[in-house]
């Protein structure tokens, strides 16, 4: 679906009139003030919670911590937590006494494996924090960020998410799409789905991606939106390999719509293809869609957003475990989920964000509900409900700070079909050798053109 179908016939004078806040709300002086002081940095909460569960920010450490060896970009990262126990674990049997720190999604995926689906809950830690650079845009994103009239862009943002401050659902949505990311991320990463009896659909990405706004030698005056340009080649499943995805996308959906380009072996020949949108699927088997890919990307049209408040919640957290090329898939994928030993959980403070799609628009999910991490601005769980308001996915991001970029990375992203009892695991690494590696440079703009392609391809 083009991204102008949402707005065509609507004149941007009336859409702003319906919505007002879009494009008027700035934070004020006391709260920029925060930022640092009664708040953390990044406008997050200090104080932990009153039975200790959830620790209170201390950020002490930036890039590797002291007494850990790290080999570089691209190398296995050892695990600051490595000796420590989990405190307690979640099962079938007793998520009852914890429910209120559960999702909907997490209850279900308990029920629906009671002997063989847990949650093992580690101590809480808020020890990292982003670099002063970032710190340092945020405060100025405060000051200028604005959504367009038409809710499909942002305006005023640069080098850190757009509103440490969200006034709204739009707002808040906006922070997930401009989540912090290493400016290069180049490597490889393989997929998986599990099905129920066992059997597994495999694929593997090459990836090359620039995100512009977080590039130090770009100048915030010069920033002209670009969200991230991106050339994605397949190796897996052996059909499909050699074929090469160009995409470029901007923060501004509705006036700049994404555009790609792809590569096909068999033609040897480069083609625009029509936007992929909204809940195309993707992988193996279509077990997630474009718009929940990291559990959210692309323009927020289709939905209607709203702040639920922040709720104590345990999510995947400081998962360095997952990455360990010491854990082999065959060990970590387990017949209906990860297996419960390679995931961590932690107690964390999220932003409660709900969606509900808008009328006479479709889509396979009628609603979701969005966790999103304060500290990191990564969304942590999806519940994802259908056209009869059940629920019929659940997806969750494991994170672990990435000592390199000194941002907290998505790692294994699962999305669980909880009706056939399938999953898909994304962002597979512990196998990899082409490891991503982040902030190496040497990337513009101007590298991921159709020609470019042209030249990749042949």
């Amino acid at each position: 679906m083009d991204r102008r179908t949402f707005v065509a016939g609507l004149g941007a004078a009336a859409w702003a009139a319906a919505t007002p806040h879009f494009g008027f709300a700035k934070a004020t002086a006391d709260e920029v003030a925060k930022l640092g002081t009664s708040l953390t940095p990044a406008g997050a909460i200090r104080e932990g919670s009153a039975d200790g569960l959830l620790a209170p920010w201390s950020g002490k450490w930036l890039g590797v911590p002291p007494g850990i060896s790290h080999g570089g970009t691209g190398k296995v990262q050892a695990n600051p937590y490595a000796a420590e126990k989990p405190l307690f674990s979640i099962t079938a049997q007793n998520f009852q006494q914890h429910a209120d720190r559960l999702t909907e999604g997490q209850k279900a995926l308990l029920q629906k494996n009671p002997a063989s689906f847990r949650m093992d809950v580690y101590p809480c830690h808020r020890d990292f924090r982003f670099n002063d650079a970032l710190h340092a845009n945020l405060k100025l994103n405060a000051q200028e960020a604005q959504v367009t009239a038409d809710g499909e862009g942002v305006t005023g943002t640069f080098g850190a998410p757009a509103f440490p401050f969200p006034k709204s659902g739009l707002e808040l949505i906006w922070n997930v799409i401009s989540i912090p990311r290493g400016f290069t991320q180049r490597g490889t990463m393989d997929e998986a789905v599990v099905y129920p009896d066992g059997n597994v659909a495999w694929g593997a990405q090459q990836w090359d991606i620039y995100a512009t706004a977080y590039d130090p030698t770009v100048a915030r005056a010069s920033f002209d939106g670009g969200s991230a340009f991106v050339f994605r080649s397949t190796l897996k499943p052996e059909r499909e390999r050699g074929s090469i995805t160009l995409v470029r996308e901007y923060w501004d959906f509705g006036n700049r719509p994404s555009q790609a380009w792809q590569y096909v072996p068999g033609t040897r020949r480069v083609k625009q293809v029509p936007e992929i949108a909204g809940d195309y699927p993707l992988g193996p088997g279509g077990f997630h869609t474009v718009d929940d890919t990291g559990l959210w990307t692309q323009s927020p049209k289709r939905y209607d957003w709203e702040i639920a408040g922040k709720k104590e919640i345990f999510i995947p957290y400081n998962n360095f475990l997952i990455e360990d090329p010491a854990v082999k898939y065959k060990d970590m994928l387990a017949k209906a989920h990860l297996n419960p030993e390679t995931v961590r959980w932690e107690l964390h403070r999220c932003w409660v964000l709900k969606a509900r799609l808008k009328p006479g628009l479709r889509h396979v999910y009628a609603a979701r509900t969005l966790y999103i991490d304060e500290d990191s601005f990564n969304p942590a769980i999806a519940d994802m409900y259908d056209a009869r308001g059940q629920l019929y996915r659940m997806a969750m991001n494991t994170t672990s700070y990435d000592y390199v970029s000194q941002f907290f990375q998505q790692r294994v992203c699962v999305y669980h079909d909880l009706v056939s009892g399938a999953y898909m695991a994304d962002r597979l690494s512990s196998e990899v050798v082409d490891r991503m590696r982040y902030n190496e440079g040497g990337r513009k703009e101007s590298d991921y053109t159709p020609q470019e392609l042209k030249r990749k391809g042949v």
